[in-house]
């Protein structure tokens, strides 16, 4: 299943998930630091996503409070929440 976040408070513009069966099979960041985000994207492929929350949930970026990876995690817990995995 395709799943797309609008990212808030950080320089990536879009995240498009693609999920199976509560797997992180693909992510794209679009937008945001290149090596970063290709980096964070290659690291979820294949895995749980609680694990994905549990390893992103709460980094920072600067003073921002948030970053791509902490949105990666908000976004993974917006989609249990929405189709209730």
């Amino acid at each position: 299943m395709k799943y797309i976040y609008t990212p808030r408070g950080v320089c990536s513009m879009q995240m498009i998930f693609e999920i199976d069966g509560g797997i992180v099979k693909d992510l794209k960041i679009v937008g945001g630091c290149p090596g970063n985000t290709l980096g964070v994207a290659k690291l979820m492929k294949g895995k749980k996503i609680d694990e994905v929350i549990q390893m992103l949930k709460g980094i920072p970026c600067g003073n921002k409070g948030t970053s791509c990876p902490d949105q990666v995690a908000i976004a993974l817990e917006e989609y249990k929440e929405k189709y209730k995995i």
